[in-house]
């Protein structure tokens, strides 16, 4: 079990993933001291992420969890998931806060937390139905871009601003569109290089095939993970659920992420 004591949860994630001949020598430092402590490794404190120290992290990860009890992936890499398991989750800092319309979006995302379709399995219901009018189309289609764009709207309506999430029921479309608009995209690479760059109120894009994802609104990260606002899911996070639902489920190592959209 990792150590909680003060000097430990003292280590601060240096906000990018900590690999084979990393430059931030003192996290490596940090790590293998950290290993040595729990009785992983008899690593030499050197500052150098060598053969060695991979072969500990991958020890480290094969027996460990993260901090919400879930398997560690062996990647002998050390990113937020493995950071907290072995520093703790005051080593891991909250997220920073998005642009006015993300925020505003985020606002409205809340107060639907809880709706759910109307009968379930129906994609329709009144709540459902003016996500689903907001991008022109009636009840009975799969809503969870819709819900995300409704969300733009009350909430810039609400601000006073523009609304610039792409008006598309499409997850993919939306997701093309906003890279055409100029909006701050974050691919999935660069986010898990740099979490830093996930910032409250992006809109997640996740690809299943070539023509179907799902889509919500980060709101927050718990443990290494997101916490994400979600229509059309359900509490196991399924892209075709029947309700919106705040989730502690999403990673930024999951392998159908595409990238986040940022609303300015």
């Amino acid at each position: 079990m990792p150590d909680t004591t003060p000097a430990s949860l003292a280590r601060a994630f240096p906000g990018g993933v900590i690999r084979r001949n990393s430059p931030h020598t003192e996290a490596v430092a940090a790590i293998q001291a950290r290993l040595n402590a729990l009785g992983i490794a008899q690593l030499a404190v050197t500052g150098l992420f060598d053969t060695a120290t991979e072969a500990a992290v991958k020890h480290f990860q094969a027996i460990g969890f993260d901090l919400r009890g879930n398997p560690l992936s062996v990647d002998g890499q050390v990113g937020e998931l493995s950071w907290g398991a072995l520093f703790g989750a005051a080593s891991l800092p909250a997220i920073s806060p998005g642009g006015a319309l993300a925020e505003a979006a985020l606002a409205v995302a809340r107060t639907q937390i809880g709706v759910t379709e109307t009968p379930p399995g129906s994609n329709r219901g009144p709540e459902v139905e003016r996500y689903l009018a907001s991008v022109g189309l009636g009840g009975g289609f799969a809503w969870c871009a819709a819900f995300v764009h409704w969300c733009g709207e009350e909430g810039a309506k609400q601000a006073g601003l523009a609304n610039r999430v792409p008006r598309t029921a499409g997850v993919l479309e939306m997701w093309r569109r906003a890279q055409r608009d100029g909006l701050p995209c974050v691919t999935a690479e660069a986010a898990r290089e740099q979490p830093g760059l996930v910032t409250a109120g992006m809109v997640f894009i996740m690809r299943f095939s070539a023509t179907t994802g799902h889509t919500g609104f980060v709101e927050a990260r718990d443990s290494g993970r997101l916490v994400t606002i979600e229509g059309n899911s359900n509490d196991s996070g399924s892209r075709e659920g029947t309700g919106v639902f705040r989730l502690t489920r999403r990673t930024l190592g999951m392998p159908q992420l595409l990238g986040f959209i940022g609303l300015a």
